[in-house]
């Protein structure tokens, strides 16, 4: 794919991926790169934990997550929007290796040169979503809908007890 982004300061939070070219509706963009770790391991570090509210982790599937702090490429920089351009795709491998699973970053709209890239990230906590996680995870959009978080909001199921988990990035 010919060179369509670039990465540069953002208005919405630090650095930014942006169009430097038109992009189709549908236009797989950028792989979300970075090393593969196990939940284990990245429960053990303390490399993008939740009270700082800036991470590069993705989570790929119930086994591994991909860790952009290594390895990772410029779709590290996308950030969240509650009126995303793009969507984070789930390519799952054909073998039983489930750390080749890979996350593409597709536009959902045409994208205008010049216009910056954003994706809903979709962050989900076990955690219960005290005012002050809400603070630190503070979304930044400014789209007229924004939820003001980061975070997906949490899900009952039938019968009002439980937690329905979500998917999505871990968070920046």
């Amino acid at each position: 794919m010919p060179r369509k982004i670039v990465a540069r300061r953002s208005a919405i939070h630090g650095n930014g991926v942006f169009a430097v070219a038109p992009i189709a509706k549908g236009e797989r963009i950028v792989e979300y790169k970075g090393l593969r770790r196990t939940h284990a391991e990245v429960d053990a570090d303390d490399t993008g934990d939740i009270e700082s509210g800036h991470t590069f982790l993705f989570t790929l599937n119930d086994e591994y997550v991909i860790d952009a702090n290594y390895e990772g490429n410029i779709a590290r920089w996308i950030n969240h929007s509650c009126d995303p351009n793009c969507e984070a795709v789930l390519e799952e491998d054909d073998g039983d290796d489930r750390r080749r699973d890979r996350v593409f970053i597709e536009a959902i709209r045409d994208i205008a040169p010049g216009e910056e890239l954003s994706y809903n990230y979709g962050i989900t906590l076990e955690e219960r979503h005290t005012p002050e996680l809400k603070r630190i995870w503070a979304c930044r959009c400014g789209a007229p809908d924004c939820t003001g978080t980061m975070l997906q909001p949490k899900r009952k199921r039938a019968g009002g007890r439980g937690k329905k988990k979500g998917r999505g990035k871990a968070g920046r």
